[in-house]
């Protein structure tokens, strides 16, 4: 359909259109003509992707001035489902091509859109590519998970790119013109003789349409889909590329100002902003970094007996600055003729980085080597603590100043100073030098940033206490510190989500300030979303996961029974989230010896998720088989968990969900305590209040996956006492308290299997699934909405 949005056409390649989508668009559209950022809560299943596909690029057809839209998504599959609905969306401009025409002769404006992976998922060289294959799966079982943590070690992101590296190095293919026995990648090479002809006709190109273009083209997907990123209307790639300072600085610089950025499924926003500015240092890695330095050492005495002048030639370039070399952001991301040896950049942020001459002690390779060495030797010795210390990056310097007299702006140096000496002795192991990096990675950060971090220092982890096992920990303790450059640089960010609720904490805790805050409702034409909260057991004594109940023997029959009596009336499959995998283990051993686990078996089979990504794989499979041949199947799972956070049970494969208590974080975890008290302290955050916001947006994200459709139906069950008192409950998105009952509160079990009883037999019944005015809007309908909006609860 095509109608007006505020006088904005819009495009929309579907027949009826939701009205949450029609007030979504709105409140999207109010913030790109605002020229500002968004925090939208849609709910689930109600198609917020092709919603965001549709008004941006109208928005981007009437706007020409506007920038890419650059879509950040968290896994591949993700990446792949946006660019998908992207061409029917672009198909459907096809078709419908005479509503562009707005003069005789004028053409249809084209699309060039994209997905941007790593070299892991874009290389189809046989002898690179040829290591990257996953485990021995269905096609189906393949889409669960992101093809990064499919692969075998030996075809890990790290290992794929050190053999692209030695293949496409720009020394590698110089020695190549005199030796021809020296192997270089002809897709490269192809794609560098090409020029400025290598060029993506208009289209939407997925990953695998990069691939199969590339194989006939003979052209390297990867640097062809980095090349053509500054000719795409859209771009789709992974969070990492836009808030990590070590990718965005290499990929995504050179995106202009006018950009609308989205991210989506954003509920996690800040623990990724977290890890992506945290490193960790374990004895083995310091152990693998002193290796390191010795092999370069080793490189070092090679290069100056065979080669003096590449070092001298270093040498010269840093006393002019890392600007002129390039280690630093240049106008070109990779100039013409440069190889495929970029590296990671520079850990720091963009304008955190020092643009000068770096200082004279560690100009010289064989000083700097020294240098790292008296270096990773103060943090082995650091590391032999035997209590927990905690500091700031100031105190770390003082006294690291104080025992090896090497000062805040050498480590700040560290990180470019090191891949300039890499560059210069040839190196092209990436993967062997990990180690190293992950050092020259804390010198940086520590060097750079005086507040928003802590260094912890742990000799063994408290819950294995027996096992030492040394770990120091540089953690980022504000979230905002990676997204700052995001919100500065671009005109508008949306952040959107299905579980964003409260919604108004994370303008605090991403510290910017967006011009729409909303949290939409869900319009259905039947009740097909039934929540309920289970506070007793059939005994009617409490249940909850609280640390002095959650081995009471009562608890934890009273848990299995209602399980086993929810298999016994809801047909096909049931999805249980546990707060923990050691909670998840503990509780299954006692059901297996109260004989719990038998009595639930009979009704349904039992899979459940493991640590390990192929078992678990397979577990799902074959989950999915049971219910699709009748037999049924319960799943068990865990919050935070990767089925938490990217599988969707839909259809006959959720028909229940059964949230077993509150899942909160680690609460003894003194990097957790260090960043509570650094939020109370900046922006007066309560730690109760975000202990809860976090524990309740994760619950909401389990329950989330069993309703993926206006269509679907099923029963979300909070069983835990906590969920009935409303500092808890009221945090729950909109779209599920609106549906929670006053019936729904406080039950028992058996008053649970009742109400499970009653709902299923509701759902067994007809209904007008093409309820058009109500659930769905026709062109017409939608055209007559001047101000009249559809019905949506406010926030902030």
């Amino acid at each position: 359909m095509k109608f007006s949005l505020e006088g904005l056409a819009v495009y929309f390649p579907y027949e009826y259109i939701y009205p949450e989508q029609y007030q979504f668009m709105l409140e999207c559209k109010r913030a790109l003509d605002a020229k500002g950022h968004g925090l939208l809560e849609m709910p689930t299943g109600t198609g917020k992707t092709i919603t965001l596909l549709a008004l941006i690029t109208s928005y981007q057809l009437a706007h020409p001035e506007i920038g890419k839209l650059v879509y950040c998504t968290r896994t591949v599959p993700e990446m792949e489902k946006v660019l998908q609905e992207l061409k029917e969306l672009v198909d459907y401009r096809s078709r419908q091509r005479a509503l562009y025409f707005l003069g005789p002769g004028q053409k249809v404006p084209q699309i060039l859109a994209l997905g941007l992976s790593s070299r892991k998922n874009l290389c189809v060289h046989p002898s690179v590519a040829g290591n990257v294959s996953a485990p021995t799966l269905t096609a189906d079982s393949l889409l669960y998970f992101p093809a990064s943590v499919l692969t075998p070690e030996e075809g890990s992101r790290e290992s794929v790119d050190a053999k692209c590296r030695r293949l496409t190095a720009t020394w590698v293919r110089e020695r190549h013109v005199s030796d021809q026995d020296i192997e270089v990648c002809d897709f490269f090479e192809q794609l560098e003789r090409a020029g400025s002809d290598a060029l993506l006709e208009p289209g939407v190109y997925t990953l695998e349409d990069l691939r199969i273009f590339g194989r006939k083209q003979g052209w390297c997907p990867y640097f062809l889909a980095r090349h053509m990123l500054a000719f795409a209307n859209v771009v789709v790639y992974n969070y990492q590329y836009m808030l990590d300072p070590k990718v965005s600085n290499m990929v995504s610089r050179e995106l202009e100002k006018e950009c609308i950025v989205v991210f989506d499924e954003a509920h996690n926003i800040d623990n990724v902003c977290i890890e992506a500015l945290s490193v960790n240092l374990r004895q083995q890695t310091l152990d693998n970094a002193g290796r390191n330095i010795t092999r370069l050492n080793s490189a070092i005495e090679h290069a100056k007996s065979t080669d003096a002048q590449r070092l001298k030639d270093e040498y010269q370039r840093l006393v002019r600055g890392l600007q002129t070399q390039g280690n630093l952001p240049s106008a070109d991301p990779r100039p013409v003729g440069a190889g495929g040896e970029d590296w990671l950049a520079n850990p720091a942020l963009p304008e955190d980085i020092m643009r000068e001459a770096v200082p004279g002690n560690i100009r010289r390779a064989e000083h700097f080597v020294a240098f790292l060495r008296r270096f990773v030797a103060y943090l082995k010795e650091k590391l032999g603590v035997n209590q927990v210390e905690t500091e700031n990056p100031t105190t770390f310097l003082a006294q690291l100043q104080e025992r090896l007299n090497i000062d805040g702006k050498t480590l700040r140096f560290c990180y470019d100073r090191l891949t300039s000496l890499l560059k210069t002795l040839e190196i092209t192991d990436t993967d062997d030098f990990t180690p190293i990096h992950l050092v020259a990675d804390f010198a940086t950060l520590v060097g750079t940033y005086a507040r928003g971090f802590a260094i912890i220092t742990e000799p063994f982890d408290e819950r294995m206490p027996a096992v030492r096992d040394p770990v120091m920990q540089l953690s980022c303790l504000d979230a905002s510190l990676a997204v700052k450059p995001v919100f500065a640089k671009f005109q508008s960010v949306i952040i959107t989500s299905g579980t964003l609720s409260p919604i108004d904490l994370y303008p605090k805790i991403l510290n910017f300030q967006p011009v729409v805050l909303q949290s939409l409702q869900m319009t259905l034409t039947r009740d097909c979303l039934c929540p309920a909260i289970l506070t007793r057991g059939a005994d009617q004594m409490p249940v909850s996961t609280k640390f002095d109940m959650r081995d009471d023997p009562n608890v934890v029959r009273n848990y299995g029974r209602m399980l086993v009596e929810l298999a016994a009336v809801i047909p096909d499959g049931i999805v249980a989230f546990f707060v923990s995998y050691s909670y998840m283990d503990t509780i299954v051993s006692k059901w297996d010896q109260m004989g719990i686990l038998q009595d639930l078996m009979a009704a349904k089979l039992v899979f459940i998720e493991t640590t390990d990504v192929v078992e678990t794989t397979l577990a799902l499979d074959n989950f999915r088989r049971a219910c699709d041949c009748g037999r049924g199947a319960v799943f068990f799972s865990v919050a935070r968990g990767k089925v938490a956070e990217g599988i969707d049970f839909d259809r006959h494969y959720g028909r229940a969900v059964v949230m077993f208590g509150v899942p909160y974080q680690y609460t003894l975890s003194r990097i957790l305590r260090a960043r509570l008290e650094y939020m109370r302290e900046m922006f007066q955050i309560k730690e109760s209040d975000f202990l809860a916001f976090d524990a309740v947006r994760q619950a909401a994200q389990c329950v989330g996956r069993v309703i993926r459709s206006k269509a679907d139906y099923g029963m979300m069950v909070f069983a835990d006492q906590r969920y009935q008192r409303h500092d808890k409950r009221d945090k729950l998105p909109a779209w599920i308290t609106t549906h929670l009952k006053d019936s729904h509160l406080n039950l028992s079990a058996d008053m649970l299997v009742h109400v499970a009883r009653e709902f299923m037999r509701s759902m067994a019944q007809p209904y007008d699934r093409m309820a058009v005015g109500k659930s769905l809007l026709t062109e017409e309908a939608v055209n007559g909405m001047v101000t009249a909006e559809p019905p949506v609860m406010m926030i902030g």
